[in-house]
């Protein structure tokens, strides 16, 4: 039993800590060896397609349209695509006014990754950028992106999400704020080592000639296109100054829904993404998504309960002092995460029990996620989650 615990306990550390901890290591152990790849500034830049898939967002489109066209590129080198499959409210009319903006529509609605893969033929550029319609870019934010690709070895490139935090932020935003903080600091550092694992699709790119065909039942498209191209040797850049920026969901049921999405779509991907698991192909890439997406998205919010259940067991049976304190700490933890859900359902913000309470929704949803996709009951074309307005 101490044994198991010990084990248990030592892949939820490694999951949520200790990789960050091995990845920084690893990277300044590699600054020793190898130069940073050196990017030209006098280049010809290349061709791009921005494509936005966009479902029911008349509320949004016009600032995102304003904000696409506001974007710093050469003009006569950036095509804008919107997608609006399905849409019923007044999404297709708001983009049909500007006759720069290319529209594909149509009254069906199979789901975004159906949209994309309609809009691929459409494509003519060296470079596509996909974007959603609810996020707002940068200004350079494609010229960013785009110069990674002087290296050749770069098959796609992710840009940052950014969450718009309100000072009294509620548990959703303030512990959505954090999550995406942590996750770029790791993405930078995964990119530094090799590679990036995948890509939000609130901004990322690839090249077109490198775009494969992914299964339209997709749930997580972006990941999949990019995971894909990896899955052929690429790298997948990450650049913190091409970002996205939304705000958070509207409430902590909306980001529970998002969440519980997102980990049906990650073991989706993970069943499908067979040559990336495969060490004997690209070992260091392997070794990065395991790390940072697999453990996650699998066994470890299990190993969180059997820890729990674990440690009570042994502090129990055998009186030992350490593990009184051990299961103490745990359910302190989890107490507090209880007065974080308390709290939030009465709108009162106290952010210490922030990060305690996302913590548990979040691997609550993967458990929710696990359960509904083998239950067949998440559909590719998905009810978006609502975001809060600034």
């Amino acid at each position: 039993m101490v044994v198991a615990f010990w084990i248990c306990l030592s892949l939820v550390a490694y999951t949520f800590i200790g990789y960050g901890f091995l990845l920084s290591i690893l990277v300044k152990i590699k600054r020793l060896f190898a130069k940073p790849f050196n990017f030209a500034t006098n280049v010809n830049l290349p061709s791009v397609t921005l494509v936005i898939a966009a479902y029911n967002e008349e509320d949004l489109i016009d600032e995102k349209i304003t904000n696409s066209l506001q974007l710093n590129y050469p003009k006569d080198k950036i095509k804008i695509m919107f997608v609006t499959d399905g849409s019923t409210d007044r999404t297709p009319d708001k983009v049909r006014v500007h006759p720069e903006i290319i529209l594909l529509h149509q009254d069906l609605r199979a789901g975004k990754m159906a949209a994309i893969k309609r809009a691929i033929p459409f494509v003519t550029s060296e470079v596509i950028v996909f974007t959603d319609a609810n996020t707002f870019l940068n200004e350079d934010a494609i010229l960013e992106l785009v110069k990674h690709y002087q290296n050749p070895k770069v098959g796609a490139v992710a840009g940052e999400k950014r969450i718009l935090v309100a000072e009294k932020a509620d548990a959703s935003s303030a512990g959505e704020g954090f999550y995406w903080k942590y996750e770029s600091l790791l993405k930078k550092l995964d990119y530094e080592l090799y590679s990036n694992v995948g890509a939000a699709g609130e901004l990322f790119s690839i090249r077109t000639a490198l775009y494969q065909p992914v299964e339209s039942d997709t749930i997580i498209d972006d990941h999949m296109i990019a995971m894909r191209i990896a899955e052929k040797g690429y790298i997948i850049a990450y650049e913190a100054n091409a970002y996205a920026m939304e705000t958070a969901s509207e409430n902590t049921s909306e980001e529970l829904k998002r969440k519980i999405r997102i980990a049906a779509g990650g073991i989706q991907s993970i069943l499908r993404l067979k040559r990336a698991a495969n060490p004997f192909y690209y070992p260091v890439f392997t070794f990065q998504y395991i790390s940072h997406r697999v453990l996650r998205w699998t066994i470890t919010p299990f190993l969180l309960i059997i820890v729990f259940i674990l440690n009570a067991l042994i502090a129990y049976r055998t009186q030992i002092l350490f593990y009184q304190i051990l299961f103490a700490l745990q359910a302190s933890f989890y107490a507090l995460s209880l007065l974080g859900l308390y709290f939030e359902q009465r709108n009162i913000r106290i952010k210490a029990l922030f990060i305690p309470y996302y913590f548990c929704v979040m691997n609550y949803a993967v458990i929710a996620g696990i359960f509904r996709y083998f239950r067949k009951n998440q559909s590719a074309a998905w009810e978006k989650s609502k975001r809060k307005m600034l």
